[in-house]
């Protein structure tokens, strides 16, 4: 990217966020008036309406309820596309729309991180569930879907941060092995630096997501680790902890500008470009979310990339940020009752185990990762456990979303600043 591209692109972020949110707000409005009018004229089938990102697995899980509940329940999908409305715009358009207390959305999936600003949207759902159903379900994953002690949501699949690295390169570095070993455990920060700079290939050893969105705002939280983390706003105001977003940001410009161990490309980057642009350049090391596999759907490359803890600050427990994506059912919603049974069809084992392998989605339920079915294909499931359980959550204020998007800002503006020297 181009410095007076870059340029460009900071200048007016309110007034393209404006335009894709009413163009986004519009389309939306239009397929959900739509979908409702013309469900209207088979009175004999339920509709239920599903805002989400569409996936190839998604789909055959929907197309699976509809087969089951044929006659009786529908589901009519309505994609929201990554590729178009990354999590910033997602979570804008869906907003906007419940806002308006109509019933065209029934169901719509969240960012687990969203669970308190969008119960005041949500059905409360205790009474959905079976205390079976949430006794199955990862214990650090079900506690975030609650909110003041309603259950508000329910997780479809749980996502935690990780260290992806070419083994071709890595095994070049170092033929023992031990490197290898030593990434799975978790290595500090330092020693990563160290081993970057004595790769000596400059911003050509670690890609991350350094796009204007929460993807950046993640990756922030994790060279920060856990503990500081949970200071870096304050929970009852607008307020960012400044002294550490300057140790978060300036750790990030220095592994762009003076370590040379990123790309300056990276501030583009959400995950899939971040990943494309690695297997491009050969690149051994880059962050990401345990969906890459499926995302890549390449198996020569994906039997040439491992998967790794990420590094972690010295004198900090080894932790990644949690991630995943929950259900909620709109409280302005005609079709409650149906709605429940989708939504406990989809943490259902058999589509838990479709939506792992068919779209690399982390399971919710624990069984699934001692599986012996599962883990002949998918053999390093107990390792993504161990991270789930030893991960750590984005805070959990009230103002978060407006938070991490100041947050995000200011990093943002900060890796695309010219410098001329170093710091």
């Amino acid at each position: 990217m181009t410095k007076q591209t870059a340029n460009i692109s900071i200048k007016h972020p309110k007034h393209l966020l404006l335009i894709i949110i009413l163009a986004g707000v519009i389309s939306l409005g239009l397929l959900l008036s739509f979908a409702y009018f013309s469900g209207n004229f088979e009175k004999a089938v339920t509709k239920i309406y599903y805002a989400d990102n569409i996936s190839p697995a998604h789909q055959i899980a929907i197309d699976k309820f509809n087969q089951q509940f044929k006659g009786k329940i529908e589901v009519i999908p309505i994609d929201l596309p990554f590729i178009k409305f990354n999590t910033n715009l997602r979570k804008e358009l869906l907003a906007r729309s419940l806002r308006n207390q109509n019933s065209l959305i029934d169901v719509f999936a969240i960012d687990q991180v969203w669970n308190s600003r969008f119960a005041t949207w949500a059905e409360p759902l205790d009474a959905y569930f079976s205390e079976q159903t949430l006794h199955a379900i990862l214990p650090n994953v079900l506690k975030n879907a609650y909110s003041d002690s309603v259950l508000v949501s329910i997780p479809l699949h749980t996502d935690v941060g990780v260290l992806y690295y070419r083994r071709d390169l890595v095994r070049m570095i170092d033929p023992s092995g031990q490197l290898e070993k030593s990434l799975k455990a978790s290595i500090t920060w330092s020693d990563f630096i160290e081993l970057g700079q004595a790769y000596n290939n400059p911003y050509n050893f670690y890609t991350f997501q350094g796009f204007n969105y929460e993807g950046l705002s993640v990756n922030f939280m994790e060279i920060l680790g856990p503990e500081k983390t949970n200071d870096i706003f304050d929970s009852d105001s607008l307020t960012i902890n400044s002294e550490l977003a300057e140790i978060g940001t300036d750790f990030l410009y220095k592994l762009i500008y003076h370590y040379k161990l990123s790309p300056t490309e990276v501030t583009n980057f959400n995950e899939n470009r971040s990943y494309e642009y690695a297997i491009e350049k050969d690149i051994p090391f880059f962050r990401g979310w345990p969906t890459f596999y499926q995302t890549i759907k390449n198996t020569t490359i994906q039997d040439r990339i491992g998967i790794a803890a990420l590094p972690h600050v010295q004198g900090q427990p080894t932790s990644s940020v949690l991630g995943g994506w929950n259900y909620m059912i709109s409280k302005h919603s005609k079709v409650k009752r149906e709605a429940a049974i989708f939504l406990n069809f989809m943490i259902s084992p058999e589509i838990q185990k479709i939506m792992l392998l068919e779209g690399g989605f982390l399971p919710v339920l624990s069984a699934h990762y001692t599986d012996p079915d599962i883990l002949k294909e998918i053999d390093y499931l107990p390792f993504l456990k161990h991270l789930v359980d030893i991960g750590f959550y984005r805070p959990i204020v009230s103002h978060y979303t407006q938070l991490s998007k100041q947050l995000a800002d200011q990093i943002h503006r900060h890796l695309t600043q010219t410098k001329t020297t170093d710091r």
